[in-house]
């Protein structure tokens, strides 16, 4: 008897914990998987501490406790303008990874078509795969990695019934400008589909030329659009696991659905500390942008030194490089040879292609680490590819 269930089959290991096992097995600096090396702030850490102390261990509620549903609403409403009501717009996850879960769970009926940005974030294939969906890429092309409006169009059809798409965008980097998004909310108005947006970098738009628009905002959007972020990008407590989605209330209750079934809750005293850290000052949120933007240019400007051809991001916490200038055609080659050649760890793009020819000589690299990790990476790679 087959034990595996169709969905899961050619799933595999992910790449972030397949490169991530490579770096503690040889000791490599792991500029791979996207987490921080330090962690954030230290009263949302406290509170964290005090809640325990407390007794905010038990569930709970299902759709998060007040304090931090009021929290992201009036933080939504501070940095987009957007106003949604905590008690029914408003839904606390498991992280944004459950939030995207169960929405293309409570949302796509097998054969429904889900219209997503290529590269993707690699948990959206597997989702929409368990949801019985068809994807229909839109490619971002390198190295700019703009949308191109005609194809977004060619990709909808009768069967499409959302657009799920990522800025800042992760693995590029690339952050979708107005004109890009107002195209998207163009193709959702026409076909009245829903949008799911994964804004979890919504806090790490480096360039002003480009900062980031959320597309609920633009005309024919809020009701439409459900927007889901992450207290671990944007308090670098990624082990928290607690994100969020708002939403028209409809939508929201439709993930709630769905969610209820795969978590119910979690986080019981992780949820007071992130409501206090969405209250923090502006100048926590601009500090955490500038520092990133200041990392990005230290790691981009190190691995152009070493001969890379850098594709340097608007935002994330990640660089794309190809690697053909070092004599590697294939980036997953290049990555499985970097520890033992480098003492570096990093993460090979081809996972998030469909397109093979056009993933395959890419590598990304995250930036979110301290200056020193960053330089001691650099020198290494300086010396292995000198």
């Amino acid at each position: 008897m087959e034990r595996q269930a169709r969905r899961v089959q050619g799933l595999g290991t992910t790449v972030f914990a397949e490169m991530s096992a490579l770096a503690l097995a040889t000791g490599a600096i792991n500029l791979g998987q996207g987490f921080p090396d330090t962690d954030g702030p230290v009263e949302v850490a406290d509170a964290a501490i005090d809640a325990i102390r407390e007794g905010h261990n038990q569930y709970a509620p299902g759709t998060g406790i007040a304090a931090l549903r009021q929290a992201i609403s009036t933080h939504r409403e501070r940095f987009s303008g957007l106003t949604y009501d905590p008690d029914g717009e408003v839904l606390v996850t498991t992280g944004a990874t459950e939030a995207i879960a169960a929405a293309l769970l409570a949302m796509i009926d097998p054969g429904d078509e889900v219209v997503v940005l290529e590269p993707y974030y690699d948990s959206y294939v597997a989702c929409i795969g368990f949801a019985g969906g068809i994807r229909r890429p839109v490619t971002l092309r390198p190295p700019t990695y703009a949308l191109d409006p005609d194809d977004l169009r060619r990709a909808v059809t009768p069967r499409t019934k959302m657009l799920l798409i990522n800025t800042p965008h992760n693995p590029t980097g690339a952050v979708l400008s107005h004109a890009e998004l107002s195209a998207i909310a163009e193709v959702a108005v026409d076909h009245d589909l829903v949008v799911v947006v994964d804004e979890v970098y919504e806090h790490m738009a480096f360039d002003a030329d480009r900062p980031h628009v959320p597309i609920a905002a633009l005309p024919g959007m809020r009701e439409r659009t459900l927007s889901i972020s992450s207290a671990g990008k944007t308090f670098s407590f990624t082990g928290w696991k607690l994100g969020w989605v708002t939403g028209p209330p409809e939508l929201v209750e439709t993930v709630r659905l769905a969610k209820q079934f795969l978590t119910f809750t979690s986080g019981a005293p992780f949820q007071p500390a992130i409501a206090l850290g969405l209250g923090l000052p502006d100048s926590y949120f601009t500090g955490l942008r500038e520092g990133l933007a200041a990392k990005r240019d230290l790691l981009c400007d190190g691995l152009a030194s070493v001969g890379l051809d850098v594709h340097p991001p608007r935002g994330t916490y990640f660089a794309t490089t190809d690697v053909r200038p070092l004599g590697y055609e294939d980036g997953r080659q290049f990555c499985r040879d970097l520890p033992a050649r480098a003492g570096v760890v990093a993460i090979p793009h081809a996972p998030f292609w469909d397109d093979d020819a056009l993933g395959a000589p890419l590598v990304r690299w995250a930036f979110c680490k301290r200056d020193e990790v960053l330089l001691e990476a650099v020198d290494r790679l300086r010396t292995a590819f000198g």
